[in-house]
């Protein structure tokens, strides 16, 4: 895990509502516990003031569902789960930054027969 983020910020935070959301494919967490898993994938050490807005906005648009959980020798915490139309969202929207990344790549390609195999 690492504090600094594998790509461009920019990249980062226009990925990032995904990112939550593939966070919570394998089962409810807690805010730190998703900042730790984004650390882990490369997206940086976010801060509650990154993270927690795209949490608010996600359960606005019933993406994630929130609940409170006491803590056992320590305070509770709010635990976030995907939900069926979350899931759903996360399965297009990932479909569609594929199409992106496709075409970017289509557009950069230096094999174009009309340029004489250069761009």
């Amino acid at each position: 895990m690492t504090d600094t983020p594998r790509w461009p910020v920019p990249w980062i935070r226009a990925g990032l509502d995904l990112a939550v959301l593939g966070s919570l494919t394998r089962g409810p967490r807690h805010g730190y516990a998703i900042a730790q898993e984004l650390a882990a994938h490369g997206f940086g050490l976010l801060k509650g003031g990154s993270l927690y807005p795209v949490l608010n906005r996600l359960e606005e648009a019933g993406s994630v569902e929130a609940a409170w959980v006491e803590g056992t020798g320590g305070p509770g915490k709010r635990q976030y789960h995907l939900t069926a139309a979350g899931r759903t969202r996360l399965q297009a929207e990932l479909t569609q930054w594929r199409e992106l990344a496709d075409t970017l790549s289509e557009m950069a390609r230096t094999d174009d027969p009309s340029t004489g195999g250069t761009r």
